[in-house]
């Protein structure tokens, strides 16, 4: 019988003892980006009035902090070296490895659940008001995502390295998930007018991606989404 969900042998991954130039470069501008989007709502006026003097300190700030700590090797795929060999290994999780997957995880949810407030509150009152959404929720519910980080209760962001192999899976889950959503409910506000027969079609249209995404996610289809069988070596990414 054919397996539902995709596997993927510890023993069949290529095996590296660095990580290649551009491999460890290709990875800076991810966590650029992750630590940029933390403030929702500085970024929230962004997108809605463009960019200012704030959003380029801010900018300033994020590129020197990610910079200093990419030629230090500590950001997540950006290290000389891979860190995790064996995926059951019971290895300690450094304290940037938990920083950086936290706000990851962070920008990931929060902005996905304030998204989708946005549109229902819109579909129901039949009005617009997510930069008050954005001013009134953002760091409460991110504030929650940060304690849960700090107390090791996120995948990839646990004292230990064992759960690796399953926990890197849900993460990517997620980044494909929101990353798709996302991209496709801002093309729908641009291409459709307001009014709530189109917020209903934003708003399924979201949900749906979501879902969907999630549900190749959980069979492995997508890319690094796939279980890993445990026991041998394998490098993580």
């Amino acid at each position: 019988m054919a397996r539902s969900v995709r596997i993927e042998s510890a023993g069949e991954r290529r095996l590296r003892d660095r990580n290649k130039p551009h491999y460890r470069l290709a990875h800076w501008p991810i966590w650029i980006f992750v630590f940029f989007i933390a403030p929702g709502p500085l970024v929230f006026r962004l997108f809605a009035y463009g960019f200012s003097r704030a959003m380029a300190l801010w900018l300033g700030c994020v590129l020197l902090g990610t910079g200093m700590a990419a030629l230090a090797g500590q950001l997540p795929g950006v290290e000389p070296r891979p860190y995790i060999i064996r995926f059951t290994e019971d290895k300690p999780n450094p304290l940037y490895r938990r920083i950086c997957y936290t706000l990851a995880w962070s920008a990931a949810v929060v902005y996905a659940v304030l998204n989708a407030a946005g549109l229902i509150d819109a579909l129901i009152t039949g009005h617009w008001r997510l930069r008050q959404i954005y001013a009134i929720a953002y760091f409460p519910l991110a504030g929650i995502i940060w304690i849960l980080g700090a107390l090791g209760r996120l995948p990839r962001v646990k004292p230990s390295t064992r759960g690796e192999g399953d926990e890197r899976r849900y993460f990517y889950g997620a980044v494909w998930a929101v990353a798709c959503a996302q991209a496709i409910a801002g093309l729908l506000w641009r291409v459709l007018p307001r009014g709530r027969p189109y917020d209903a079609i934003k708003l399924a249209v979201f949900l749906g991606v979501l879902i969907l995404m999630c549900l190749l996610a959980r069979r492995g289809i997508l890319p690094r989404t796939r279980r890993i069988v445990p026991g041998e070596l394998a490098i993580s990414d």
